[in-house]
């Protein structure tokens, strides 16, 4: 299986009152309302122009700060097919893989990978493609990659119920 989209990239330490500002947390509550303000306080830019399937590409300690969900929601929920950073806060890598968001550390590619470029995640060899060139990262366990391609983890459970 492969991933390919176009990255948006940034910096280190992005917390998650940046991904998703916490002035909303109890106050917007919808999928559509909850997407509107993905990133809106770090790049104006994001949600007028995200398409389904791109990849954010982030430096070291990504979605530190609280432990906020809609962080890592309204990237889903804005079609963002994975996140790629050289290193994620706990709490947000528990919480993308929750919703169902690849999330990969590679550190090399982050280096590498420039904004705006394709790239490919090829899931099977466990490489991310660039056009400088291809970058080993850690193998994800069957259990993380079934919490993913299911959608998420409530998803997952209940695939697993519903089989055993």
């Amino acid at each position: 299986m492969q991933l390919q989209g176009r990255v948006w990239k940034y910096g280190d330490n992005i917390n998650t009152d940046v991904i998703f500002p916490g002035k909303y947390t109890y106050t917007v509550t919808g999928r559509d309302e909850i997407a509107r303000h993905a990133l809106e306080d770090l790049d104006a830019t994001f949600v007028k122009n995200v398409r389904a399937g791109d990849i954010i590409v982030a430096g070291r300690n990504w979605g530190c700060g609280s432990s906020r969900e809609q962080a890592a929601s309204c990237l889903v929920y804005n079609g963002v097919g994975a996140v790629i950073a050289e290193s994620f806060s706990r709490i947000f890598y528990r919480n993308a893989l929750n919703n169902g968001l690849l999330a990969i550390t590679c550190p090399s590619a982050v280096q590498a990978i420039e904004p705006g470029e394709i790239i490919t995640i090829d899931l099977a060899r466990n490489v991310v493609q660039c056009a400088a060139g291809e970058f080993a990262y850690p193998p994800l366990s069957p259990s993380v990659m079934g919490i993913v391609q299911a959608g998420g983890l409530v998803a997952y459970v209940k695939h697993k119920l519903a089989v055993a």
